[in-house]
């Protein structure tokens, strides 16, 4: 009994200090949970100007773009041109085999020079139809006037008679052959050309001035009609072709102003303005296309690069302006935290414009005004009736 009584005593006074611990353990706790200042972020409100922007995500485009390809198949003997080079209208970039089709226009050459012959041939039997005829006309009338004063016979009048129209039927037959040696040449002469359209089909010809962007063959590949050897663009006009909701379409216009940054570049903005507006919407994403034309490009640049675009739809020169990370919504209502006494308070406020980080705040706040948020990485929202604690 006496050693589990001294036992017991001391015991004691370790109980107590652990009690002690747990009990400033909890307060500690509850203080800094219930009691302690809350850190956060102040920011002065101030009066500015402000853009209001639509934001849009597109490519780079070009407005004029080909796609060149032979008109003819055959086999490829020539690429001129690699990507990357530019090119000016009319310039030849890729010729086809043309050996056989050389052959063809010789043949419908030669055709043709052979047809002149005939008309040529046709032509000079029509005059001396022409002067037989002439010939036959006089010898009929002398027959005539030889019966008449009895001098010739009757028979001699009928040959003379079919001299005459062996001689007509000549020149009708002659010009008959002309018709037709005529008609002969100039289906000649239409298959010469078309044997030399198709010869010139051997050779691709850049349509504009611009750039090869790609190039899908190689000299000893086959083209058909339809495939694609080199891809071009015009570099007169490149512009941001960027999807844009819907609902934002009564607010744009053409000219406006805007402004484009590349993922690529995301530090670098670059200046344009609306080119463009499409009026077709997607009908599953609910968006419509709007052209962006920059007034310059990055140093290097691919069609088809991403970027986002801005399209500026209204502005106003001095306005309070709340930053973006400053507005703490509830049940979708606006509003800002600020410090009444040193504690924490919640205020709705009305919103007008949005800019790119800021806000145009119309009621609720006033310059000079002292809002506050909760720093990086804490929960956005902050209690109500806490102390501050400001940085």
């Amino acid at each position: 009994m006496v050693r589990a009584r001294f036992s017991l005593n001391r015991m004691k006074p370790k109980s107590i200090v652990g009690w002690a611990v747990v009990i400033l353990v909890l307060g500690f706790g509850l203080y800094r949970a219930r009691f302690a200042p809350v850190p956060v972020i102040t920011h002065t409100v101030a009066n500015g100007p402000i853009t209001a922007e639509v934001m849009g995500t597109g490519t780079l485009d070009a407005r004029l773009k080909a796609t060149l390809s032979p008109k003819i198949q055959g086999r490829l003997t020539e690429v001129l041109v690699d990507q990357g080079d530019g090119v000016s209208r009319g310039q030849v970039l890729a010729r086809l085999d043309d050996g056989e089709l050389r052959q063809q226009v010789e043949v419908a050459d030669a055709t043709l020079a052979a047809v002149q012959a005939t008309v040529e041939r046709v032509q000079a039997d029509r005059l001396r139809a022409a002067a037989v005829l002439t010939q036959a006309q006089l010898d009929h009338q002398r027959a005539l006037d030889l019966v008449a004063s009895q001098v010739a016979s009757q028979s001699d009048l009928d040959q003379a008679t079919e001299r005459l129209a062996i001689a007509r039927a000549d020149v009708t037959r002659s010009e008959a052959a002309i018709v037709e040696a005529q008609k002969q040449a100039i289906a000649a002469e239409r298959n010469l050309a078309y044997q030399r359209e198709r010869l010139a089909d051997t050779r691709l010809l850049s349509p504009f001035d611009g750039l090869v962007v790609r190039r899908d063959r190689d000299p000893g590949d086959v083209a058909v009609p339809g495939s694609a050897v080199l891809r071009l663009i015009s570099t007169n006009e490149l512009w941001v072709s960027a999807w844009v909701d819907e609902t934002e379409l009564s607010a744009l216009a053409a000219g406006q102003p805007a402004r484009a940054v590349f993922r690529s570049q995301p530090d670098q903005v670059y200046p344009g303005h609306v080119a463009r507006i499409g009026l077709l919407a997607d009908s599953e994403t609910r968006e419509l296309l709007v052209d962006v034309a920059l007034d310059q490009l990055p140093s290097l640049w691919a069609v088809g690069q991403r970027a986002e675009v801005y399209l500026q739809t209204a502005a106003k020169p001095d306005v309070i302006l709340l930053p973006e990370a400053f507005v703490a919504r509830r049940s979708r209502q606006p509003g800002v935290y600020l410090a009444d006494r040193g504690r924490i308070t919640w205020k709705p406020v009305t919103l007008g414009l949005r800019g790119r980080d800021q806000v145009e705040v119309t009621e609720g706040l006033a310059a000079g005004n002292l809002v506050l948020r909760a720093p990086e990485g804490r929960r956005h929202e902050l209690p109500e009736g806490r102390r501050v604690k400001v940085p």
